[in-house]
């Protein structure tokens, strides 16, 4: 079993992860690039008053989007989420992610690429002004 150690603000941080999400920085969906130009050039982002982490290690996961201070995870999901298989997969993991008082917002693919003004809301929800 791989050793996860704590890592900023207090998460379990899987170190193994760390390759696995770099290339997955380096390489991403369509939509994952088009949410992450959103959320870089949009205040309060854009001017680093708030961080948010791309691909970021939490427990045995790489979550797509992290801002540690709104305790925000946002996955975007593709086609393979769908499947009944990767719905309870995603069911659980966003219950191991919430247990870390995690909140998770899930977007598709499609509501990403499609409907980013909707996506945008739903994210504003959380900001803190």
């Amino acid at each position: 079993m791989t050793q996860l150690k704590e890592g900023d603000f207090f998460l379990p941080y899987n170190k193994n992860l760390v390759e696995r999400a770099r290339k997955m920085r380096k390489n991403p969906t369509p939509a994952e690039r088009k949410l992450w130009h959103l959320l870089k050039s949009t205040r309060p982002f854009g001017r680093g008053r708030i961080r948010i982490w791309r691909q970021r290690p939490i427990n045995h996961f790489i979550v797509d989007f992290y801002i540690p201070q709104l305790k925000l995870v946002i996955e975007v999901d593709g086609d393979s989420h769908f499947s009944l298989d990767g719905q309870a997969y995603d069911q659980e993991r966003s219950r191991i992610l919430e247990g870390y008082d995690l909140i998770v917002l899930r977007f598709t693919n499609h509501e990403v690429l499609h409907n980013l003004d909707e996506v945008w809301e739903r994210i504003c929800e959380f900001l803190p002004f």
